[in-house]
């Protein structure tokens, strides 16, 4: 049997892409490997949206190079792939395929002759979506995405251009697709889009397809990322108070707390409408957490810029965010734009804020000592001593493994915690 190996960098999006280009290599008869050196077929599955990111890919590519077995077949997909083109050949002239986010299905093609060299970075639309096989087996949580691309153009990102412009899938479709996942296993249903909430098909809106899931029986927990805040309608707001089944956690990127960034960056929002979302999710879930994107250092950004993001940050007192110092894209407007911040001013804002955020997760994580909450299982630990597990409020929950089966999703009391982890036992009823 013929054997592969998978490595998937980035999104949701991304890893839902790997797990799709898993199904597909199966089901035609190869054999998934962790040990890259014994590989007949080696994938990296990139993500651009930073510039270390895709240093990343490349610095990878050269290594793999120098290791795999001189016959294996190798080479790209995602992002990387389709923002590189023909120029990931001159980088790698031993690379065998370099394929889009869009095009990756089309892999098969190369196994078949693998003397050719593959090129595809085509914006194909939904067709990936229908040419891929169903998947044969869910994990406990099944991501399904809505729609890809996105419309905003905002001025630091690439994905217009990696990924394309917004296209939703047929609402039928995919219900189809969770209708199939909870058949096989998944419990919990994540919705995933470059712009989730803006998925709009015929009459059908994202809280459409959430009331419609949650009538499935074996489907016990709802949530979908990323978000863009003008799309967070009051019909989506207003299902944290009526559908139990939504997790009372939701990501909302702001990016930065300064309306002139903002304006920079093309973020179509204004901060007051931001804070009046979160108000008003609040009032419909009072226990819901918010969880954020951040970028420093944006061109133009001066102290003022900062210390107003810095503002947003202890007002919302975000659970969870994910924070980067601002690095230019190609064909991006902010790349080309003179003022620039200095990397060290960049990275003096970074570790600030970051120590900020950490403060925060550590606080609401210590908040939870005491308290029971239903988890769902995500298997063994590396030693196979602990299961792990995640909370309503996707931290992870670490706890000694009993010496009986368990369910997927039981209660479990919080008896420690730190910045980045939980620790619990299990709750016997």
């Amino acid at each position: 049997m013929k054997k592969f190996f998978i490595q998937t960098f980035g999104c949701q999006m991304n890893v839902y892409d790997g797990q799709r280009i898993t199904n597909m290599l199966k089901i035609n008869g190869w054999q998934q490997i962790e040990d890259m050196r014994n590989a007949d077929l080696i994938i990296i599955n990139t993500c651009a949206i930073r510039e270390k990111a895709s240093n990343k890919v490349f610095s990878a590519l050269g290594r793999i190079r120098d290791s795999k077995k001189p016959e294996a077949i190798f080479g790209i997909v995602g992002c990387v792939a389709r923002e590189s083109g023909a120029d990931a050949f001159r980088r790698i002239p031993d690379l065998n395929f370099v394929l889009g986010p869009q095009s990756y299905h089309k892999l098969l093609e190369i196994l078949k002759n693998p003397d050719i060299k593959l090129l595809n970075i085509d914006l194909g639309g939904l067709e990936k979506f229908d040419e891929l096989p169903q998947m044969v087996k869910s994990d406990t949580v099944a991501y399904i995405p809505v729609q890809e691309g996105c419309n905003h153009g905002c001025t630091y990102c690439i994905v217009p251009f990696t990924r394309g412009r917004e296209l939703s899938r047929p609402f039928d479709d995919i219900i189809r697709d969770t209708i199939h996942a909870a058949a096989t296993g998944a419990i919990e249903i994540c919705f995933i889009g470059q712009n989730v909430n803006g998925y709009k098909f015929e009459n059908y809106k994202l809280s459409d397809l959430i009331i419609k899931t949650a009538k499935l029986d074996t489907i016990k927990r709802i949530r979908f990322t990323s978000s863009y805040p003008t799309e967070m309608t009051d019909d989506l707001i207003d299902l944290f108070r009526t559908e139990a089944k939504l997790l009372p956690l939701l990501h909302l990127p702001i990016q930065s707390g300064s309306s002139d960034v903002l304006t920079r960056m093309n973020r179509s929002y204004s901060l007051d409408l931001y804070i009046e979302i979160i108000d008003k999710l609040r009032v419909a879930r009072p226990e819901i957490k918010i969880s954020s994107d951040f970028i420093v250092g944006f061109p133009g950004e001066t102290d003022s810029d900062f210390n107003k993001t810095m503002d947003i940050v202890k007002k919302i007192k975000y659970i969870c965010s994910y924070s980067f110092k601002y690095s230019p894209r190609p064909r991006t407007v902010a790349a080309l734009m003179t003022d620039q911040i200095p990397e060290n001013v960049k990275r003096e804002r970074l570790k600030t804020i970051d120590s900020y955020l950490n403060g925060i997760q550590r606080e609401f994580n210590e908040s939870c000592i005491g308290k029971t909450f239903e988890c769902l299982c995500e298997g063994p630990d590396r030693t196979g001593k602990h299961l792990l597990f995640r909370t309503p409020y996707m931290q992870q929950c670490i706890v000694e493994k009993p010496s009986e089966k368990i369910l997927d999703l039981v209660n479990i009391k919080i008896t420690a915690a730190n910045k980045s982890s939980l620790r619990g036992e299990i709750v016997k009823i």
